[in-house]
């Protein structure tokens, strides 16, 4: 790859980085093609050097995130198919998680966004949650297959509904207690 190449490419992936946490952050429609690109030290025209529409730096950005969970824990030497449900827990349903959604996941933080957004992005979710289910799946314990799945899927949604909930909440004593309930429910699938 030609050094130019490569500086186009290190520079679209700046731009997906910012836009994946800014995303999280603010919400799908809440930052606009011209912040996002003087966050990134660059003019609104390069935009399209790098994208064809708003719906394509969105999906990048939404599987941006996805990948991030796999990508820090990588960095953390942790394997994930190794983790517990309680390990998987205590990471996601957290006082940290919740304080920081632009590194958090993209369900706990954009999930209706998500639900109205391009059918890319909506795809991108889909499979993010077909993978979320298999991994939580994998550590619950159950009778069979349809079983497991079936807490796989109580599981995350507590976690991302409780962590959305635990953000909205003004009170710091009742997001507290409704991070501490759904990590121990989840903690409790493999058993």
């Amino acid at each position: 790859m030609g050094r130019s190449q490569l500086e186009k490419q290190k520079t679209h992936e700046k731009i997906v980085e910012i836009a994946s946490k800014r995303l999280r952050e603010e919400g799908l429609e809440g930052i606009g093609v011209a912040d996002l690109m003087k966050e990134a030290g660059l003019t609104v025209g390069g935009f399209y050097k790098h994208f064809a529409s708003r719906d394509d730096l969105v999906a990048e950005a939404i599987q941006s995130a996805f990948d991030s969970w796999g990508r820090k824990l990588e960095a953390e030497g942790v394997n994930p198919a190794e983790m517990t449900a309680a390990d998987v827990a205590d990471r996601y349903v957290s006082a940290y998680h919740r304080d920081n959604p632009g590194e958090g996941c993209p369900f706990a933080a954009l999930t209706s966004d998500i639900s109205r957004s391009g059918e890319k992005a909506r795809g991108i979710a889909t499979d993010g949650l077909r993978r979320n289910f298999a991994s939580l799946a994998s550590k619950a314990a159950g009778a069979d297959k349809r079983e497991r799945r079936r807490k796989a899927i109580m599981a995350f949604a507590m976690m991302a509904g409780g962590v959305g909930l635990a953000r909205i909440s003004s009170d710091e004593e009742l997001s507290a207690e409704i991070l501490a309930t759904v990590r121990d429910f989840v903690a409790d699938i493999d058993k």
